[in-house]
């Protein structure tokens, strides 16, 4: 990614994790994990559902419509913001095309 990569995610942009960056399940933490060069981020419960749907083939609006599904109450806003900062980490990136 260059320095002029759009970081703000809409509801149509396709996430999915940047090649760098690996979703694994720590056991000594029992908590799922973004593995990155020289970091770890630890997430919770609603950052790894979020990320385990982040494949490239659904949009931000897909799995935002998934995670509704799955729990009570779901805000998109939320969802986009969230990916859209880890985007401007550049743990998540759009899928191109």
């Amino acid at each position: 990614m260059d320095s002029t990569t759009r970081t703000e995610m809409s509801t149509s942009d396709r996430p999915r994790l940047a090649r760098h960056v690996r979703l694994t399940f720590n056991p000594a933490r029992q908590q799922h994990v973004l593995q990155l060069p020289e970091t770890v981020v630890v997430l919770n419960r609603t950052g790894s559902a979020i990320l385990e749907l982040c494949d490239g083939r659904r949009t931000v609006a897909e799995i935002v419509a998934e995670l509704g599904e799955r729990y009570e109450s779901v805000p998109g806003d939320e969802v986009r913001r969230f990916l859209s900062r880890l985007a401007a980490r550049r743990c998540v990136e759009p899928a191109d095309g």
